[in-house]
């Protein structure tokens, strides 16, 4: 039943490969510890040991919460092949997890980024990368290259919000420069249309010229649209460490990855006014219930500006 269920988040409900993967790893777990009896363990009794087991070897009360709902979907797949009458895994309680509000990038630092690269992503670098000719050995004309296309992921992480999965499956005709536009298809191979800022357009279309002086030739349109300086499509790797290495600096502390970039976007779009709706349907977001908690930022900078700004905080509530 394993591997039905396996071809039914996959085939049916299309998730991704990297969350097969942890479905699989989960209930490959949750045969071991019930020696191969899946099916007959589906108890709550059972399921309870199985979270204290989990607990037990050190887990984070969110690894186990991650757990215990790749359980409780399991048993509801079971459900609808008529094995099982009820869930068992709703009768376990989950346990407490800390609430963790987004990390986001200060809008100051990420003008910093795009201030001090913004050469890279111009008219003059291109020209002279141009001047190097098709498949070029010498290796300013490699950095030339990088430098455009490091700089270009930072702009597409930030610009639009996608998420690093999408951004890595972004072809050439993807991007419509006539409508200022960029098709992404993103969970559930469902495809939004997300704006792009004239800005974008213009660094997208003179990335494109520098590939085509790269290799020569314009890339196919259903080719991938980015590609590293060899050639190849993006891989996740690439990908987070070129958000490491360049966002080293600019004021930008804490962790730096792909989806930090996303949080920040979200949360600048929201505090400059933006519904929350519209920054539902940028992000791809399933419900608007993952979009809201971007509204705890915005709160939390509430409070902050109310401390340090109104007059009864200011002298500790008193009227004096």
């Amino acid at each position: 039943m394993i591997d039905a269920y396996l071809a039914y988040i996959r085939d049916i409900r299309r998730y991704s490969p990297r969350t097969q993967d942890i479905y699989r790893d989960v209930l490959e777990d949750y045969a071991r510890f019930c020696e191969g009896k899946v099916v007959e363990s589906m108890v709550p009794s059972l399921l309870r040991r199985y979270e204290a087991d989990c607990m037990g070897r050190g887990m984070k009360p969110r690894t186990v919460h991650q757990h215990m709902s790749v359980l409780s979907g399991f048993c509801r797949f079971l459900m609808q092949k008529g094995v099982l009458d009820a869930n068992p895994a709703r009768n376990v309680k989950r346990p407490k997890m800390e609430k963790r509000l987004p990390e986001f990038y200060p809008e100051k630092s990420m003008e910093a980024y795009f201030s001090a690269t913004d050469h890279w992503a111009g008219e003059d670098e291109l020209a002279i990368l141009q001047s190097y000719g098709p498949s070029p050995d010498s290796e300013a004309a490699v950095d030339l290259y990088r430098n455009r296309l490091r700089r270009l992921i930072i702009s597409l992480l930030f610009g639009t919000g996608i998420r690093r999965a999408e951004l890595i499956g972004l072809k050439v005709n993807s991007f419509d420069p006539a409508r200022q536009v960029l098709r992404v298809l993103g969970k559930g191979d469902k495809m939004r249309e997300i704006p792009l800022v004239p800005s974008l357009c213009h660094e997208i279309c003179l990335y494109l010229k520098a590939v085509e002086s790269m290799r020569g030739s314009l890339p196919p349109a259903d080719g991938p649209l980015l590609v590293t300086e060899k050639g190849r499509s993006l891989y996740p790797v690439y990908v987070d460490r070129t958000v490491k290495e360049e966002l080293d600096g600019y004021g930008i502390t804490g962790r730096k990855s792909p989806h930090v970039l996303r949080h920040s976007v979200a949360t600048a779009l929201l505090d400059d006014g933006a519904d929350l709706n519209s920054i539902k349907e940028m992000l791809g977001h399933a419900s608007l219930a993952a979009t809201q908690v971007y509204t705890h930022n915005s709160v939390d900078r509430l409070k902050k500006v109310y401390n340090n700004a109104h007059p009864r905080a200011k002298n500790g509530g008193s009227n004096d």
